[in-house]
C-alpha cells in the first residue's frame, strides 16, 4: 500500500485536482491534511505514469509525493541548514560583506550543485575571509539571516511525538549554534572558523564536516537512539547532503538544486518546511507552534 500526497502554498491545492487523481489512479477517500494546502490518499500499487504526472502538476504550484504507507511517521530528523533551515548561505553573506560576494556565491552554487569538491571549495571561500573581524557573524546572523518558514513547527511537532532532531551543516558553529537553539534542535553540528586576535584567519579547523560527515553524523545518532535508519528523516538542497538523503528512511531535496532533486524520489520545490509533517501523514491542526 502506498500514500500519495499532494502539498501546495496556502490555497494553492484545489479539490478538484486532488480527486481527478485519485480517480485516475483507483485511490482511497481524499484525507485533507490542510485546507487548500496539503492532502492524501492511499493506493495500491506505485502508478507507472507517477513522473510525468508529477511533471504535470510542478507546473501548477503542487508537490507530488509517493512512498509505502507503512512506517511514514519518523523518530528523527537530520536537517542541513543553509538553504534549508534558513534561507541564505551563511558563507556567501560573509563574504559580501567582505566585498567578494558575487566571486563566493559563484563557488557555493557551484560546490552545491556538485560541480566542485566541497571541502576543496569551502577552503578557498574561507580563505576569501582572512581579516575579517569576527563581529561581523553576529551582523549577519541579526540582519540577513532569516529562517526557512516552517522550521518551528516541524521541530516542534516532531519533538513533541518522540523525536530526537539533529542540525548538521557544512557551514559554521557560530551559525548552527544559534540556528539550532532558536529552532529548538536537541543538537548542532558543523565547522569551526578559526579565530585570532578578534578576526577570522582565513582557515577552518580540520577535519571538514561535509558530505560522509553528515552520513557519519545519521548513522551515530540513529544508533545511539537505538532507531533503524528507515525510522530517520532527512532534509537538505545541496550535492553534499545525497549521502544523507540516501540513507535516510525519507530523504527530502527541498528547494533542492537540479543535479540534487534528479537524484531524490521525494522533491519538494513548492511547500515549506511543513511538508515534511504532511509527508508523515500530520494534519494541520496537530502541529506543534
Amino acid at each position: 500500500m502506498f500514500v500519495a500526497t499532494l502539498i501546495a502554498n496556502p490555497g494553492g491545492l484545489d479539490a478538484s485536482l486532488v480527486d481527478t487523481l485519485r480517480t485516475a489512479w483507483g485511490g482511497g477517500a481524499v484525507a485533507w491534511l490542510s485546507d487548500r494546502q496539503a492532502a492524501e490518499f492511499a493506493v495500491d500499487a506505485a502508478p507507472g505514469n507517477l513522473w510525468a504526472v508529477w511533471d504535470d502538476l510542478q507546473a501548477l504550484g503542487v508537490d507530488l509525493v509517493l512512498q509505502p504507507a507503512e512506517g511514514r511517521r519518523k523518530r528523527m530528523l537530520i536537517a542541513d541548514m543553509d538553504s534549508t533551515m534558513i534561507q541564505q548561505e551563511c558563507i556567501d553573506e560573509l563574504a559580501d560583506v567582505a566585498g567578494v560576494g558575487a566571486y563566493v556565491a559563484d563557488i557555493t552554487a557551484r560546490a552545491m550543485n556538485g560541480e566542485l569538491d566541497f571541502e576543496g571549495a569551502l577552503r578557498e571561500r574561507v580563505g576569501l575571509l582572512a581579516g575579517l573581524d569576527a563581529g561581523v557573524i553576529d551582523q549577519v546572523l541579526e540582519s540577513r539571516i532569516t529562517f526557512m518558514p516552517g522550521g518551528r513547527d516541524l521541530v516542534a511537532t516532531m519533538k513533541a511525538n518522540g523525536g530526537y532532531a539533529v542540525l548538521v551543516s557544512g557551514g559554521f558553529t557560530a551559525f548552527a549554534n544559534r540556528v539550532a537553539k532558536a529552532l529548538g534542535f536537541d543538537e548542532a553540528r558543523a565547522n569551526t572558523l578559526k579565530v585570532a586576535d578578534g578576526k577570522l584567519t582565513g582557515a577552518v579547523v580540520e577535519p571538514i564536516l561535509g558530505r560522509a560527515a553528515k552520513v557519519a553524523t545519521l548513522e551515530e545518532v540513529s544508533a545511539l537512539l537505538g532507531i533503524g535508519l528507515g525510522e530517520v528523516i532527512a532534509v537538505g538542497d545541496g550535492a553534499n547532503d545525497l549521502g544523507m538523503l540516501g540513507m535516510a528512511g525519507t530523504g527530502v531535496a527541498l528547494h533542492a538544486k537540479p543535479s540534487v532533486a534528479a537524484q531524490c524520489d521525494v522533491r519538494i520545490n513548492h511547500g515549506d518546511l511543513t511538508a515534511l509533517l504532511y509527508l508523515q501523514g500530520y494534519a494541520k491542526a496537530e502541529f506543534v507552534a
